[in-house]
């Protein structure tokens, strides 16, 4: 009887016990696919050239900003040096082109105004001529009015000389009255000859007066070539306004290659883009490296978390922010205080080189994994012991 109460008590301690641990065991998921992940960064050269200097060494903690490695800087202070110079002469050209603008544009409508004054002048110069040659022309008509006024007058003179003469010889007429005549038919003479050269002269004057008609219309036309010369300033302001635009933009360009060249100087200098520490280093100094060639690791301790690939089955009354430890093994299964941070929107196979593909062959149904992003609660880890890489069991408190 006893022993039959013995072996009661101890069915209902293992009733309670089982009972108890799967109470428990109903309000959390564990899984041993799981691994702590980092912030693992790789760091390259962004220029090429001969290591003078490697600061660090593997397993070696950096500061944000520390060097890392020194590149020989030598070439790139050439670049430097040549993009400056380059910058200089391309601001003294636009500083030349500008000042050219405002010259241009004032005298572009100087010009205008000054040629199209030219072209007045000239047809008024032209007008003038040909009226001298209109007063020469009436000149010379009663000039040669009066000349035949003139010869028709010594004609007479001489006629009535001819008809005396007779008389005088046979002394039918005074002498005197034959001197006289004598004298009025070289007197009218004399004026005749004088009213000739008169027509000489006007004609002369004709001439003179004509060429000047002739100049004044060259003068006139070279007026006017100017004049449609300066209307053609404003297109030539433009040019001038382009010039001066590229030449702005030459400045731009120049300006970006200094900067380019000022970057790839400081790009010589390695340094770290945050606290961690160093590893995997593949440079030592004298070696010769290109751009984007890997040179080390840099792994941020600071900035650790779980990365566990639940089934999906496990999945169920998983939520973000739901309590969790990890019991890390490489610690002696010490566990950490954590909680879920996220859950990944695709299983871990869709992001595999080869993801499966259902719909070819025959189906087998195979139980998914999910990562699930647990982060460690603030302060569990001040020493920063765990290493991306580390298995630990984690265990979510879904109830």
């Amino acid at each position: 009887m006893a022993r039959w109460r013995i072996a009661a008590a101890v069915a209902v301690l293992m009733i309670v016990v089982g009972g108890i641990f799967w109470l428990r065991a109903r309000g959390r998921e564990s899984t041993d696919d799981a691994q702590v992940d980092g912030r693992i960064t790789q760091i390259a050269a962004r220029v090429g050239g001969t290591v003078i200097k490697v600061e660090i060494d593997n397993n070696q903690a950096v500061g944000a900003g520390a060097v890392l490695v020194q590149l020989d800087p030598r070439d790139y202070q050439v670049a430097v040096d040549r993009a400056r110079a380059e910058l200089a002469d391309a601001i003294a050209n636009a500083t030349a082109a500008r000042t050219g603008v405002p010259i241009a544009r004032v005298e572009t409508g100087a010009g205008v105004t000054t040629a199209a004054g030219s072209v007045q002048q000239a047809e008024a110069g032209v007008t003038g001529a040909e009226h001298e040659v209109q007063v020469a022309q009436a000149n010379v008509v009663a000039a040669q009015a009066r000349q035949r006024e003139k010869e028709a007058l010594a004609n007479r003179a001489a006629r009535d000389v001819e008809r005396l003469r007779p008389l005088a010889q046979k002394d039918e007429i005074p002498q005197q009255q034959f001197d006289t005549a004598v004298a009025q038919a070289e007197s009218a003479r004399a004026a005749a000859d004088a009213v000739k050269s008169e027509v000489v002269a006007a004609q002369g004057a004709i001439t003179v007066a004509q060429q000047r008609v002739t100049q004044a219309r060259g003068a006139a036309e070279q007026a006017r070539g100017s004049l449609q010369t300066a209307r053609t300033a404003p297109e030539q302001l433009k040019v001038t306004e382009a010039q001066a635009a590229a030449a702005e933009a030459r400045v731009k360009h120049a300006k970006t290659a200094l900067d380019q060249a000022e970057l790839n100087l400081q790009y010589t200098t390695v340094k770290a883009p945050g606290p961690g520490i160093v590893s995997r280093k593949s440079v030592e100094a004298g070696q010769v490296v290109q751009a984007g060639q890997p040179l080390m690791a840099l792994v941020d301790l600071a900035h650790t978390w779980v990365t566990a690939n639940f089934k999906e089955t496990q999945l169920k009354s998983m939520r973000p922010g739901q309590k969790a430890t990890v019991e890390v093994d490489a610690l002696g299964g010490r566990e950490f205080s954590a909680h879920i941070d996220s859950i990944a929107p695709a299983t871990g196979a869709k992001f595999s080189l080869l993801p499966p593909e259902n719909a070819t062959g025959n189906f087998v149904k195979v139980v998914q994994r999910i990562p699930v992003k647990i982060v460690l609660e603030g302060g569990e880890d001040p020493d920063h012991l765990l290493r991306p890489g580390m298995s630990v069991t984690p265990t979510v408190y879904v109830r």
